[in-house]
């Protein structure tokens, strides 16, 4: 298994950050400060599309660029865990809609992340095309 690791760094107010070997990014209660819940919901989606990437150049797709959303829900009772997710993206200019879904369905499969989010919270994904 490849190690990996990040540092985060609070105060008593739920203000702080969080350095990998990639970069830093504001946490909690600041401005710009990412909550705990954007930040799955990012691993998400970031894990989603670099598997997407992966699969869309193994079938030789092309096109422009995505725009991704992902959103949620929580349960109201105990544990308040996620009980359900959305991965929204818009392929813009793609050069085979229906392959270019295949391969939404496989990035989605293949993500770990997904796999893991999957054990509690049902994901739908939606997939839209539009050419510019």
């Amino acid at each position: 298994m490849k190690h990996d690791d990040v540092t985060l760094k609070f105060d008593s107010r739920f203000v702080g950050e969080m350095t990998s070997p990639t970069g830093t990014t504001k946490l909690g209660r600041q401005d710009n400060g990412l909550r705990p819940y954007h930040l799955m919901f990012g691993a998400l989606g970031s894990c989603f599309y670099a598997t997407f990437l992966s699969v869309a150049d193994k079938m030789r797709l092309t096109f422009d660029d995505v725009d991704i959303k992902v959103s949620g829900t929580k349960r109201e009772t105990p544990p308040t865990i996620l009980d359900y997710v959305k991965i929204e993206m818009t392929v813009y200019n793609p050069s085979d809609e229906k392959k270019m879904e295949k391969a939404a369905e496989l990035g989605a499969k293949h993500c770990s992340i997904h796999e893991t989010i999957e054990k509690v919270a049902k994901i739908d994904l939606v997939v839209t095309f539009e050419n510019r």
